[in-house]
């Protein structure tokens, strides 16, 4: 039985990106994979590295119990819109204090090489936009996806990580979001 874990990193629950993560739940729940959540916003921490590597900041109680569900999980899907061309940022200081060295990689001991430490994991970024898709990836490099899936997830031996555009949003009617949330949750019954 396939372990999923859907991290929601929208920090406003009336949020699109909140229906996103109860579709494909219900797709993951009809292949009776096992599901655990994420909320970032829920979540009780600081997320300012406020050292940066420098010196060790003891993570809380919340983020202790997020480590352990990503270490639990098989596949990650990581839900966020695209704010300023990037990720929000209690999801990026999610990301900033729990993907740290010794925990999801290691570097070597005099080499510019690394472990990566998460490694046997795969991932499904599902990012909103207010944009086309292609207008992202092909005009701004699609930089939140570059950040989260390259130099995090990939760093740290999580592949293969597909990515899905949801947009318009601004402009999308009631039509146009059962559309993508049935598309969700096929994806979530695929685990993909």
């Amino acid at each position: 039985m396939k372990k999923i874990l859907i991290i929601n990193g929208h920090p406003n629950k009336n949020s699109f990106n909140f229906g996103i993560a109860a579709a494909y739940r219900k797709g993951a729940e009809q292949s009776e994979a096992e599901i655990k959540e994420i909320v970032i916003a829920e979540l009780n921490f600081n997320p300012n590295l406020q050292f940066g590597y420098q010196k060790k900041m003891e993570l809380e109680p919340d983020l202790i119990e997020a480590w352990e569900k990503i270490l639990w999980a098989d596949h990650l899907v990581w839900i966020h819109p695209v704010w300023w061309g990037g990720l929000p940022a209690i999801t990026k200081g999610f990301v900033d204090r729990l993907f740290l060295p010794g925990l999801a990689f290691r570097y070597r001991e005099n080499s510019v090489w690394w472990d990566k430490l998460l490694k046997g994991k795969t991932a499904h970024i599902i990012t909103t936009l207010d944009q086309p898709g292609f207008y992202y990836r092909l005009f701004f490099g699609r930089p939140s996806v570059n950040q989260l899936k390259k130099s995090v997830l990939e760093f740290c031996g999580i592949k293969p990580v597909k990515v899905s555009y949801i947009g318009i949003i601004k402009t999308s009617d009631e039509n146009q979001r059962k559309t993508w949330l049935k598309k969700i949750q096929r994806s979530g019954t695929k685990q993909k």
